[in-house]
């Protein structure tokens, strides 16, 4: 079973993610909230912490420190704590990384991992969602055809982060519509390629400092070598139980810095001539934020001690997605609650908490480990 105490290595990896965090993401988040901006900056010294070559082996160029999905869930909580988006749009590469590191072929690992043990940033990202009511990860509708030594791309995606300066674009598509994940592949789509057309910049309620863009795909034909793992293909479920450990995670970050923000304030905000979080009414709000926060940690450090462990994850991992994602909403929302008035100005970081926590009801995908 899983150990609740962290080991020594993995109270290093927290304290030092948290102290990266605090310097250089919650600093900046604001900023990049109000302007919509992803500083280049930024990318940079996410880049510089090693997160790709740390688990690449080292005939490819990489370090091999050793992979754990649990502690990449301690990490990007912590990233996640400082800010969603950032995170998000810092940690992209691996997006299309872990696939290839995972199910591909020897001339593909050997052809693309050294690419991402360079000193710069190497801007790549991956395509899954799209942008229907009804979208399930597990039924996708974007297909792709064999025909001789070409693969033909039709359909659309949507919420890619950093299509606009991408150079290559993991592309997730079916093999056959309505045949479920066994028939899911992955292509590496080059941003050049005619007939894959990046539209302009989507808006939401959140995640603005995130660049996220809508993909159409019309016949797009890409080399059958582009498909990560060949004939064999890829283990896609792992992969969305690998992202659903990490975006819950991430939902525990956010979480907790609604919390932590929304007790201090509750103990410095005073009523009637005491705090207000000696009212039974905050306090019981205040209690039950704490609770759902160690749930949700515990439920997405299981799905992850279960991939650790190369165990099927698919029902750990869907229950903390599940969770996450309610908890998560009610937790931020608690946040503004706690604040009043105050919660809904823009001085105070409740409400940005609120818009990020809101997606993780609808993201699929957008982070791995």
């Amino acid at each position: 079973m899983p150990s609740f105490t962290l080991e020594e290595d993995q109270q290093l990896i927290q304290s030092t993610m948290r102290k990266f965090a605090q310097t250089e993401l919650r600093e900046i988040a604001r900023e990049c909230d109000e302007n919509a901006t992803l500083p280049d900056e930024t990318i940079k010294k996410v880049w510089d912490l090693g997160f790709c070559p740390n688990l690449i082996p080292e005939k490819y160029g990489g370090y091999e420190m050793g992979r754990s999905a649990v502690n990449a869930a301690i990490m990007v909580e912590e990233l996640a704590w400082g800010d969603l988006s950032l995170t998000i749009g810092a940690l992209s590469p691996q997006l299309m990384m872990i696939p290839i590191l995972e199910f591909g072929t020897e001339e593909q690992k050997e052809e693309w991992l050294p690419r991402f043990c360079a000193e710069k940033f190497f801007p790549v990202t991956a395509a899954i969602m799209e942008p229907r009511i009804t979208f399930n990860p597990l039924n996708l509708h974007t297909t792709v055809e064999l025909s001789g030594d070409f693969l033909y791309i039709n359909g659309m995606k949507c919420m890619v982060p950093l299509a606009d300066s991408a150079e290559h674009i993991l592309v997730y598509a079916t093999a056959s519509k309505g045949s479920g994940v066994s028939s899911v592949q992955a292509i590496i789509v080059d941003r050049d390629t005619p007939g894959m057309e990046i539209g302009e910049r989507e808006k939401y309620m959140g995640l603005h400092s995130l660049p996220l863009y809508p993909i159409t795909f019309h016949d797009c034909k890409v080399p059958k070598s582009r498909r990560v793992g060949g004939d064999r293909g890829i283990e896609y479920m792992r992969l969305m139980n690998l992202s659903r450990a990490n975006l819950c995670a991430m939902a525990v970050g956010v979480s907790r810095a609604s919390y932590e923000y929304a007790l201090e304030y509750a103990r410095e905000r005073t009523a009637f001539g005491e705090p207000i979080a000696s009212r039974q009414t905050i306090a019981f709000m205040l209690a039950e934020m704490c609770m759902e926060i160690d749930g949700m940690r515990m439920l997405s450090w299981r799905a992850a001690w279960r991939l650790d462990r190369n165990e099927d994850a698919t029902r750990d991992s869907s229950l903390a997605r599940m969770y996450c994602s309610e908890q998560t909403m009610k937790i931020v929302d608690y946040g503004v609650q706690i604040l009043g008035g105050h919660g809904y100005i823009r001085d105070h970081p409740v409400e940005l908490w609120l818009r990020n926590g809101r997606s993780f009801s609808i993201i699929e995908g957008l982070s791995t480990c």
